[in-house]
């Protein structure tokens, strides 16, 4: 702890020199075209996994978005464009079948990128076999999740290569939403060939796959760093910029800063003893995520399986407090799962739409928390219950709720904190009592946080089960009167809460510092953290 608290002193120092015009980096003169295109960056997590079509992270799917590319992209507005189609599809008067031309690009080893490389990933994620926790979300096209559920063969599945530069996509019912799906990571190409030839150990390696995007992998130094170069067999590769990114897996934050004020690396997170430091210069960098953190509940564990203890630690823990007084990055106190910056009917926040839910009140917490006990036969709760979460900043997160809940329950909960990928791995298998959570919304609807918790889906970790709220997500995705789907999301949700199948914590915004000269890294709200296409260097040169 002295040892973190050394280094914190160190980048205050440093941070006091450059907001105090001492700054180590000279002049801030706009450099010329000439300048080297190379971006240094910090992340603070090994990507887990990067085959499209088993990857469930969002790690993952941010280096493959920079890497790979599928029918559409999200632009800089973060609107779904053209990217592997060459134009936007033509749709049948029924909105249900979309029919896509494949622009002439190629895969970074020179072979042409296909309609059959769509149409063979795609059925590749459905695939029974290949276990894919993501495989729901291509359930909108036609027989995708009957395939999925071994019901019906892989010819049956509405996707089809008409030839090679035409792809026909039928669907169950009309989706507003599934242009946005197709920029999505499990909807990206794959080839055929390339899987076959590596096997269990293809997208382990960089040398072990092909890229088809702005970018490829040279360099994965698992749990060190990584390294992007540009994609000299890019489509569009002319509007690329950056000749190089380097990326450091830094999990502190304050190791994070300490690197970029000695001019290592170009980005960093804020530290929120950093961000009121920062909040009124030039780099600071606010930046809000379509993202929701929460407490998921194994509801197979004994004590957890009562809702009425799972109420009771919902409603015990101070949201307000978390966001103000240990984040102190901009978040929001959650009140429900679809968090502000989510689209519901006629284009207006879903959230204005639903009204937020679990209040502070450790009163009714309380009541809740002994009728619950009551109901399971205790007089105490049990003494070894535990609170996995990430093995990095968000601890002070969980110290924060440990306290929250010995103060105002009575409830005594060890930390659990776990590297990122072992954490994901424990939680598929079910090898938690409490987790903190994160999901990221894949597209710009309300569906995307809430089809989550379906009894059947893969991603449910807590296994929680509710026949009503199944029922609400299935009639919202075959209905085509979007008012009416609308508030049955809004059912759902209120469901969902009110029975205590998670614990929302905050709505996520993060803050960065990023040197001047960084241009047009985009960061979207849903889906990837950021796209590397458009940014560019100008003015590093001269300072």
């Amino acid at each position: 702890m002295r040892r973190k608290v050394y280094a914190l002193a160190a980048v205050l120092f440093t941070v006091s020199c450059l907001l105090s015009a001492c700054s180590l980096s000279g002049n801030t003169a706009q450099g010329g075209p000439n300048e080297p295109q190379v971006l240094n960056l910090v992340v603070d997590s090994e990507p887990p996994n990067l085959d499209s079509a088993t990857l469930i992270d969002g790690t993952s799917i941010t280096v493959l978005n920079n890497v790979m590319e599928g029918l559409m992209r999200l632009d800089k507005d973060n609107k779904p464009v053209p990217a592997m189609a060459v134009d936007f599809p033509e749709i049948s008067p029924d909105k249900k079948t979309y029919t896509f031309k494949i622009r002439d690009a190629k895969w970074s080893d020179g072979e042409p990128v296909k309609a059959q490389d769509f149409e063979y990933a795609w059925k590749r994620a459905l695939d029974p076999k290949t276990k894919s926790e993501y495989a729901y979300i291509l359930y909108p096209i036609k027989n995708a999740e009957e395939y999925n559920q071994g019901k019906v063969s892989a010819n049956k599945v509405g996707v089809k290569a008409l030839d090679d530069s035409t792809l026909q996509v039928k669907l169950k019912e009309p989706i507003p939403y599934f242009l946005s799906l197709t920029a999505f990571a499990t909807y990206f190409p794959q080839r055929e060939d390339i899987i076959k030839k590596y096997g269990k150990q293809y997208a382990k390696d960089p040398d072990k796959m092909v890229y088809n995007g702005p970018f490829v992998l040279s360099r994965w130094e698992h749990d060190q760093g990584l390294q992007y170069r540009k994609n000299d067999e890019y489509w569009d590769k002319n509007n690329v910029y950056l000749t190089e990114v380097n990326v450091k897996i830094v999990p502190d934050s304050t190791q994070a800063m300490s690197l970029y004020t000695s001019g290592q690396v170009d980005v960093a997170p804020l530290d929120d003893n950093l961000v009121e430091v920062f909040k009124n210069n030039k780099e600071y960098l606010p930046v809000t995520r379509g993202s929701t953190y929460y407490i998921i509940f194994n509801t197979d564990d004994a004590f957890l399986a009562n809702k009425n203890i799972r109420k009771a630690i919902s409603l015990a823990i101070d949201r307000d407090d978390l966001v103000k007084d240990v984040l102190k990055n901009g978040s929001e106190p959650a009140g429900g799962v679809v968090p502000p910056s989510i689209m519901g009917y006629n284009n207006q926040s879903f959230r204005d739409q639903a009204p937020a839910q679990p209040d502070y009140d450790p009163v009714l917490a309380k009541q809740y928390f002994e009728k619950g006990l009551k109901e399971l036969g205790l007089s105490a709760p049990p003494s070894n219950l535990t609170l996995m979460v990430y093995d990095d900043d968000r601890k002070k997160v969980a110290v924060a709720i440990q306290e929250q809940l010995e103060t105002n329950l009575g409830l005594k909960v060890a930390i659990d904190p776990k590297p990122f990928k072992q954490k994901l791995n424990l939680e598929k298998k079910g090898y938690f009592e409490m987790s903190i959570g994160r999901w990221v919304g894949d597209y710009n609807d309300p569906m995307t946080f809430l089809d989550v918790w379906k009894s059947d889906s893969a991603v449910n970790f807590g296994d929680w089960k509710n026949p009503d709220f199944d029922r609400l997500i299935d009639r919202s995705k075959k209905t085509t009167n979007y008012q009416e789907r609308n508030e049955n999301l809004i059912k759902a949700e209120k469901m969902l809460i009110n029975d205590a199948a998670l614990a929302p914590l905050y709505y996520e915004s993060k803050s960065f510092v990023q040197k001047t000269y960084v241009h047009n890294l985009v960061r979207h709200p849903i889906g990837p953290e950021y796209s590397l296409k458009w940014a560019y260097i100008k003015g590093k040169a001269k300072q």
